[in-house]
């Protein structure tokens, strides 16, 4: 039906569809939107003690403040007292235990925000104090768990590193990460008629939401809808923590029959709503003197918090990306997912991958060091598809080794690798405090949710009699260009300007059921998602074409705004708003519903076996820093990148998404530190404490590079790739980096400089934890 694709259909750079308005100032966010007269606004209490028995709340004094409307608190929930996204209940507020300093305890109604604030802060607790467990190791011992132990298994690992020649065992850390998006947490909740409630909310996953919602104010879902045209950001804090917001901001409305809107401060987003998970490890490995793994058994605690959330998944993440690029015959990993007394860790960008990932690393590194041989080339020798190493993941699922090592080769090329070795050592040699260092990260990481059954979108697409296009998915827009590319796909499908299609916010009331916006399966869902509907559309349009053409629908081709006869550039055509005209004066339907499943995926929980990514992304980086001995204080100076996206749907969204996974991936890895008090209190809650990445951090040599002529599934939308995460992992280069340049084979994580200048003290970068 096409004969070749527009302009602006796949594979053309344009800009974001917001980003005019970005800039200026134009695009409005759920907190932007014109307030209805009468909205009220809201803020919470929160827990000042991380476990206790709640015993009494004295809610007298916040009732009794200027403005309040109403106080609520557990008892005022109609429906259940339960946001758990996950099957495990999990208390909007806290009900007769406080599980996490932070925890949200009750709700102030008041006619201005700063009102609600005050009298928030004016109800008191009374909480019997229980022993709080705050870190992994504790939780360990006692056997807390979110997420029971999961072995993933193949061949004998205990055999395998008994009989290897060298053996060697050791723990790390890495920490946790705050999300940090520019937009926090919003809702604005508006009661209608029987019932009905509409929600304005920044969230990644609007049918989440909705059932929340439904659940606490105790309706069926067909009452409640959900929408969000964008966020100021999301990387995974906005999948299952909006939800909660969400209802927060609905029981208030119900309760009070008005408009309510909650907008969490930064301090109080923070405190309130989940991090990336923290993580422990301890591994032991069998390696050859040419360190080949052999045999490995390691284990993978994360930190879950004091509920489930999305634990479940960021553990089969972890695990199943613990060896990322590389193969070992014989394993076993472990992954867990412990129970804390602190903030419900949940989804952030990577999803465990990044901490799987690490594991590898940490091994390669130290089995380099124990062999005297450079991290790069033990890694390359224990590549998957590598000389007598395997092509497949523990669990069974095929890799494509050839494009690790390309990605690898072309990576250690465009860095100048070996020039730049020399130059390193020269420079070394000559300064007496400062140290450069250069490190590498190749890697491969799936495409798919973990949980099968969020696999699927659906979209729905208009066209209206004069030719315009209105295009709605269940994917949300938090920035990464999901909503463009999408447009881009539908122009395709149509033949016309992208100007024609109307981009508009993600709605419950339009499409139903969907999946969240994550695990970097945006555009691979809602993108078929989108083309199915709007091929529907075009075949009849194709039929009204080509009777009045006199061909066969198959012959009609659209492109260039019209629908030719036979060829493009023939005498006989017809305007695509012609055509529209003509369709709906046939009584031809121009509406239409795209739905997409992922195929070829599945999992058996029981074995740990099956094929649960529909593809792999594959990435590698080299990244150079200079390190200040006397201080701890480091810099990244240079990156190289080359990244599999297939075939881009758009290289400058894409080449955006890959430098912003990569700089967030550096804080996490470098300066984004977490820190909680003896008391289970989180001190890092702003800016001044919590330390992201700038615009110095970002190295001044940058270089992204796509991957040319990369092979890609048939079956992925219009042969691309995923984009989101992946390059994420590649920040792991600058912790090699630094590793290489203080001369040291393990490092915890974050380096920050303090424990940078712990590890040239000789303690391994190791900081005592309070």
């Amino acid at each position: 039906m096409m004969d070749g694709l527009p302009r602006s259909g796949p594979g053309a750079a344009l800009r974001h569809d917001s980003a005019l308005k970005h800039t200026t100032g134009e695009a409005r966010f759920a907190d932007d939107l014109a307030e209805a007269a009468g909205t009220l606004h809201a803020a919470l209490a929160l827990s000042a003690i991380p476990h206790g028995t709640l015993r009494a709340l004295d809610l007298t004094a916040a009732r009794a403040m200027p403005g309040v409307v109403a106080v609520l608190g557990p008892a005022d929930i109609p429906g259940a007292n339960d946001v758990g996204p996950a099957g495990e209940v999990e208390p909007l507020f806290a009900d007769g235990l406080v599980q996490f300093a932070g925890q949200p305890l009750a709700l102030v109604v008041a006619a201005t925000r700063d009102q609600a604030i005050r009298a928030a802060a004016a109800i008191t607790a009374e909480i019997a104090p229980l022993e709080p467990v705050l870190s992994i190791e504790r939780a360990l011992e006692l056997g807390q768990h979110v997420v029971a132990p999961q072995t993933l298994a193949r061949g004998d690992a205990e055999a395998a590193i008994a009989a290897a020649p060298h053996r060697m065992e050791a723990e790390f850390r890495a920490g946790g990460q705050e999300h940090f998006y520019l937009e926090g947490q919003v809702a604005l909740a508006t009661p209608g008629e029987d019932g009905e409630m509409t929600i304005i909310c920044s969230t990644q996953h609007p049918s989440e939401a909705q059932h929340v919602v439904a659940r606490v104010l105790g309706h069926a879902c067909h009452r409640v809808t959900v929408t969000c045209r964008r966020m100021g950001g999301g990387f995974g804090g906005k999948e299952s923590n909006a939800s909660w917001v969400a209802a927060a901001a609905a029981l208030a409305a119900q309760a009070t029959g008005r408009p309510v809107k909650l907008r969490l401060s930064r301090r109080a987003d923070m405190i309130a709503t989940g991090k990336r998970h923290p993580f422990l490890y301890r591994w032991t490995a069998g390696f050859d003197d040419q360190g080949r793994v052999l045999g490995l058994r390691a284990l993978l605690a994360a930190d879950g918090g004091w509920s489930l959330d999305m634990s479940g998944g960021v553990v089969f993440r972890s695990i199943t990306h613990a060896l990322n690029c590389c193969d070992v015959a014989d394993v076993a990993i472990t992954g867990c997912a412990v129970r804390t007394n602190t903030v419900s860790h949940t989804a952030f960008r990577g999803f465990g991958g990044p901490q799987g990932a690490l594991l590898m690393e940490d091994v390669v590194h130290r089995i380099a060091a124990a062999c005297g041989l450079p991290p790069e080339e033990v890694r390359a020798r224990n590549f998957l598809g590598a000389p007598g190493k395997g092509d497949e993941t523990p669990y069974g699922q095929k890799v494509e080794g050839d494009l690790i090592a390309r990605v690898w080769a072309e990576a250690r090329r465009d860095s100048d690798w070996d020039r730049r070795r020399g130059e390193i050592a020269a420079f070394n040699a000559s300064h007496p405090t400062l140290r450069r260092g250069l490190g590498s990260m190749v890697l491969a990481f799936g495409i798919s949710f973990g949980v099968m059954h969020l696999n699927q979108a659906g979209a729905l697409v208009h066209v209206y009699a004069d030719g315009s296009i209105r295009l709605n998915h269940g994917g949300t827009e938090m920035g990464q260009g999901l909503f463009v590319k999408v447009a881009q796909l539908v122009s395709a499908v149509f033949g016309v300007a992208l100007g024609r299609v109307a981009i508009t916010a993600t709605s419950t009331a339009e499409v139903p059921n969907t999946a969240p916006t994550a695990a970097s399966t945006g555009s691979d869902l809602n993108g078929w998602a989108a083309h199915n509907a709007a091929t529907t559309i075009r075949d009849r349009m194709a039929a009204v074409a080509a009777r009045r053409f006199g061909i066969a629908p198959e012959q009609v081709v659209f492109a260039e705004d019209r629908a030719w006869a036979g060829a493009v550039g023939g005498n006989l055509f017809l305007d695509f708003g012609e055509l529209a005209k003509l369709c709906f004066l046939e009584r031809v339907s121009l509406s239409a519903t795209g739905f997409y499943r992922t195929p070829d995926i599945h999992w058996d929980r029981a074995t740990m076996r099956g094929n649960p990514f529909f593809y792999f992304s594959y990435g590698a980086a080299v990244s150079e820093v200079i390190v200040d001995t006397l201080t701890g204080e480091h810099r990244c100076l240079a990156t190289d990148i080359v990244q599999d996206c297939g075939n881009s749907l758009n290289p400058a969204v894409d080449r955006g998404q890959i430098e912003g996974a990569f700089v967030q991936g550096l804080g996490w890895l470098t300066c984004e530190e977490l820190w909680w008090d003896a008391q289970g209190r989180l001190r890092t809650v702003g800016p001044s404490t919590y330390k992201i990445p700038g615009s110095r951090d970002v190295p001044p040599h940058f270089k992204v590079r796509l991957l040319e002529g990369a092979p890609a599934r048939s079956e992925t939308i219009f042969r691309s790739k995923a984009v989101g995460e992946p390059p994420l992992l590649l920040a792991i280069s600058v912790a090699n980096a630094l590793k290489d340049a203080i001369g040291v084979p393990a490092l915890d994580l974050p380096a920050t400089p303090e424990r940078v200048l712990m590890a040239l003290r000789g303690d391994g970068g190791k900081i005592a934890q309070d």
